[in-house]
C-alpha cells in the first residue's frame, strides 16, 4: 500500500525573527487521525508541540489539537499561534475558531499584523513548594509559589530577572520531582525592560525546557496583572530562543498577542 501524504509546516511562534521564539510543527488534516497516529508524528517532528488542525465544521469550527513527543496536551499557545498563522497565510479568513480539549478559542488579527488569541484563564493557589523542586531548579529560596489545577503547571517567583536567566536545572533529578499531577513548573520575576520575564520547564512531559509557553501565560497573567494593578502586561520568556508575548486579562480569559514566522513547509508520508 502506497504512504499517505500529510501537508506540514513549522512555524517559530512569539517572534518575528526565524530561529527565535517557539517552533511548532502543523499538520494540516483533511480528516481526523488516530491518536496514537498523531503522537507517532509529535515523536517524529521533536518538537516540544505539534498541531494537529481539522478542516471547519458546517458552524466554522475546526478541531484542534496537540501532542508533546510524550502526550496529548489540554492547552498550548504557541501551537495555536502557529496553526492561525498558517491558515491566515494560506487566505483564510477570521476570526479563527478552533474546537479543543479546552474548550473554544479564538483567534484575530489586530490591525499591526500580530495575532490575538483568545485563551481561558487558569486560576491558581498558592501553595508549599513540592519537596525537591528549588533545589533541581537551582534556586535557593523563592518569594512565593503557587499551582493551578491537576494537569495544569507550577509557578515559582523569585527576586529578579538575572536569577531566572541563569537556571541550570538538573533536568534528570527535575523530571522525579512530585508535582501531584500538575506537569510543568514556570519560574518568574519583576522584568527590568519588560512587567515580567519567566522560563518553563516540563521534563514530566518529555520537555526539558520549552522555549515559548502560551499556556503557562494563562496562569502568570492574571497573577502579576493583580499584583501590579493593569490588565495589559508585556512579558518576555528568556529561554535561549527567547519570545515576546502581550497579555491582557480579560474577566475570566486572557488575550495572548504575538507574531509568528513559517520557517519550513514539506510533506510527511504516513504508512
Amino acid at each position: 500500500m502506497s504512504p499517505t501524504p500529510l501537508p506540514f509546516a513549522q512555524a517559530d511562534a512569539f517572534t518575528d525573527t526565524p530561529f527565535a521564539g517557539n517552533p511548532a510543527a502543523v499538520c494540516l488534516l483533511e480528516h481526523a487521525l488516530d491518536a496514537q497516529l498523531m503522537q507517532n508524528v509529535a515523536i517524529e517532528m521533536n518538537l516540544s508541540e505539534t498541531a494537529f488542525v481539522e478542516p471547519p465544521d458546517a458552524e466554522g469550527l475546526r478541531r484542534l489539537r496537540w501532542f508533546t513527543p510524550g502526550l496529548e496536551v489540554d492547552l498550548c499557545g504557541h501551537a495555536t499561534l502557529a496553526t492561525a498563522h498558517l491558515l491566515f497565510e494560506r487566505g483564510t479568513r477570521g476570526p479563527l475558531r478552533f474546537s479543543t480539549r479546552s474548550g473554544e478559542l479564538v483567534v484575530e488579527q489586530e490591525p499591526d499584523g500580530r495575532l490575538r488569541m483568545d485563551f481561558p484563564a487558569v486560576p491558581v493557589e498558592d501553595a508549599p513548594v513540592p519537596p525537591g523542586l528549588l533545589e533541581a531548579l537551582g534556586i535557593g529560596s523563592a518569594l512565593e509559589a503557587a499551582r493551578g489545577p491537576a494537569g495544569q503547571y507550577w509557578m515559582v517567583v523569585v527576586d529578579r530577572a538575572d536569577t531566572v536567566r541563569a537556571l541550570t536545572p538538573d533536568y534528570g533529578t527535575l523530571g522525579r520531582v512530585d508535582l501531584d499531577g500538575r506537569i510543568g513548573v514556570s519560574v518568574t520575576a519583576a522584568g527590568n525592560d519588560v512587567d515580567f520575564v519567566s522560563r518553563f520547564f516540563a521534563p514530566w512531559a518529555g520537555i526539558d525546557e520549552d522555549p515559548v509557553t502560551g499556556s503557562a501565560h494563562c496562569m502568570l497573567a492574571p497573577w502579576w496583572s493583580d499584583r501590579l494593578g493593569r490588565a495589559t502586561l508585556q512579558a518576555r520568556q528568556i529561554s535561549a530562543r527567547g519570545g515576546d508575548v502581550e497579555t491582557r486579562v480579560v474577566g475570566d480569559r486572557v488575550h495572548l498577542v504575538g507574531r509568528a514566522v513559517t520557517v519550513a513547509e514539506g510533506t510527511l508520508l504516513l504508512p
